[in-house]
């Protein structure tokens, strides 16, 4: 039957977060391994420069997109990685590596499979608090295993973070440019715009709600896609990993039609390495 496998995946995903989240709410408030508390940690991982290691898998499913009425189901796999630099100063490293399953979305009874395009962050952050920021390069890296699922484009581009954060509240945008500097020149340039504008609020538990917009602007396509995305997610434990699990509507509000699909779902889980 068509999605039965995209369907099943998702009712999987989503019976899991729910029963984490049920569960870390009915427990007592406990500080995971490594001496920061549930809260203290739910702040580090919604500053996107914190110096924390986090292997986060992003399931997105994404239903009726364009004139076929296409389903678009991605794992985003998004290590993020820290090095301290100095004292003052870390270089953040994050890597966006989707893995893609789609149907119907380049023509009727149609089906591609595999890695998309690979996106590389690489933040030069002060440690600071309170206003926190980060400013490198951002680059696109077309490792797609199908055509219809990458630019083969290699691009390059500056990206930035400016967020506030105080305890339980974490509040700012984190944006970046990237042009197509070489690749296969029968392909359309990429010159595109994308930011994240996101509100968190943490609690003693571990648990948080928060959204966040996401617009991405292509320059080359005049095009703009814009969705909301509240969410609610918790900081526990499987054994004696630290997790974190969010789940979240997608809400498209801008799009072309082609590609904006009529609604979707979003679950992830991280994997934590808090250290010592």
């Amino acid at each position: 039957m068509k999605n039965t496998r995209l369907n099943t995946t998702f009712k999987i995903l989503f019976s899991i977060v729910c029963f984490l989240i049920s569960f870390n709410l009915a427990a007592q408030e406990e500080p995971p391994k490594g001496g920061a508390s549930a809260q203290e940690l739910a702040d580090k991982l919604a500053n996107p420069v914190a110096s924390l290691i986090s292997v986060p898998f992003q399931n997105n499913i994404n239903y009726g997109i364009g004139p076929f009425n296409g389903t678009k189901y991605t794992i985003n796999f998004q290590p993020v990685i820290p090095f301290k630099l100095s004292d003052n100063l870390n270089l953040i490293t994050r890597y966006i590596i989707p893995i893609v399953d789609q149907r119907d979305i380049t023509g009727e009874n149609t089906h591609e499979f595999g890695l998309s395009d690979a996106t590389i962050t690489a933040f030069f952050a002060p440690k600071a608090e309170g206003i926190i920021y980060g400013i490198g390069p951002a680059f696109l890296v077309p490792i797609a295993t199908d055509k219809f699922l990458g630019t083969e484009k290699f691009g390059v581009g500056p990206s930035v973070l400016l967020m506030h954060q105080g305890k339980g509240l974490s509040v700012g945008f984190i944006a970046n440019q990237i042009w197509s500097v070489a690749g296969n020149d029968n392909r359309e340039d990429v010159n595109q715009f994308y930011t994240q504008i996101f509100l968190s609020h943490s609690y003693k538990s571990g648990a948080n709600l928060g959204v966040n917009v996401e617009i991405t602007q292509n320059w080359e396509g005049n095009t703009t896609s814009i969705s909301l995305n509240p969410s609610i997610g918790a900081v526990s434990k499987l054994g004696t990993q630290v997790v974190q699990f969010s789940l979240s509507p997608l809400i498209p509000i801008v799009g072309p039609r082609e590609s904006r699909p009529d609604w979707g779902l979003r679950a992830i889980l991280s994997f934590v390495f808090p250290g010592k």
